[in-house]
């Protein structure tokens, strides 16, 4: 394919500055951009890379232009360069096509619900009373437990487990290899022993929800496990039983909820966080990379740290740790000099 830069400003609602008849073939970052190239910058301090870039255009924000630096390139201007660059990728790079049907080497129990349009791929199974929503794919080896609700538009990708009974909503993306309503982590300890706690309770994600590959949620001990609508997680996330995450939420790559926490609405969760059972993160707060939640975080806050508080103290504090070591020479140098000036005259 081959566009025009007036061609894909119209498509992104922008303005060429520069030649407009000039050809695109592709898109690539902005490092590797090549003639024939489009690329974006989004961010102030990326405008250095004009410079260097081979691109043929770059799309800007429309209050970046012209470039402090006075580098001259093709450039197409709108309000938000990057909402407009994901529109130029589904214009040179559209998704590859599904076909609709159940393909011969799926297993659908004849007691399945099957949706109009939805791709049923090779070795998928789909066990007796689930339902499979319109236009919903599901790749090679899916597997969807006896009773499970797939909605609408939603595509889970190979490999993917959504137990019995759990509750996926429309327009969901499920990465590969991700569990939904694995039994939560109960036992009960019976003298030296552990008894387990049944889990029979399910997973209910909500609509426009995107789940990243390998990606655990389990099932409530009962009642529901529950993700809210248009929450993004990121891979490699555990998510235990009886935990509530909010609406539009985002959980960051191997962070970790432990059972029966709330998490609020458009709160994030950076990488590697943890967070203990039976809290509550507030709705529009923030909790940092490696951040360690043990009690309730208020709505509207950012903490950090372990365990996590307020990220400004947090700051403070993280300065002092890096003059432990000078502050340790300090204190011994001065309890030398008192233990001298302590000691009795001669």
């Amino acid at each position: 394919m081959e566009l025009t830069l007036k061609e894909i400003a119209v498509a992104v609602a922008g303005c060429v500055v520069g030649d407009e008849a000039a050809a695109v073939r592709d898109v690539a970052p902005i490092e590797e951009a090549t003639e024939g190239d489009i690329t974006f910058i989004s961010d102030r301090r990326h405008l250095k890379l004009l410079k260097s870039t081979g691109a043929t255009a770059v799309i800007l924000r429309e209050s970046d232009s012209p470039p402090a630096n006075g580098a001259i390139k093709n450039l197409i201007l709108v309000k938000d360069p990057l909402l407009a660059f994901v529109r130029v990728m589904d214009i040179f790079r559209p998704q590859p096509p599904v076909v609709p049907g159940i393909h011969p080497k799926a297993e659908v129990s004849p007691k399945a619900a099957i949706g109009t349009d939805a791709s049923i791929q090779a070795f998928a199974v789909v066990e007796e009373g689930a339902v499979i929503g319109d236009r919903t794919t599901l790749y090679p080896g899916v597997y969807i437990g006896r009773g499970a609700r797939v909605g609408d538009d939603t595509v889970l990708h190979s490999g993917v487990r959504v137990r019995e009974g759990c509750q996926i909503g429309s327009r969901v993306i499920i990465h590969c290899n991700s569990v939904v309503g694995s039994d939560g982590f109960g036992y009960a300890r019976a003298g030296s022993r552990y008894e387990k706690i049944p889990q029979r309770g399910i997973v209910r994600i909500e609509d426009d929800v995107e789940v990243g590959a390998c990606v655990t949620i389990d099932r409530a001990t009962i009642g529901s496990t529950v993700i809210g609508r248009g929450t993004k997680i990121d891979n490699l996330v555990q998510i235990a039983h009886n935990v509530k995450v909010g609406t539009d939420s985002v959980i960051v790559a191997q962070a970790g909820i432990a059972g029966s926490t709330r998490i609020g609405n458009r709160v994030q969760v950076a990488g590697q966080a943890g967070i203990a059972g039976h809290i509550e993160i507030g709705d529009d707060s923030s909790l940092g990379a490696k951040a360690g939640a043990t009690n309730d975080i208020p709505p509207r806050s950012v903490y950090s740290g372990f365990p996590a508080i307020p990220h400004k103290e947090w700051l403070r504090a993280s300065v002092v740790y890096g003059k432990l070591p000078e502050l340790k020479k300090k204190l011994e140098e001065l309890e030398k000099r008192l233990s001298k000036l302590e000691k009795p005259q001669e």
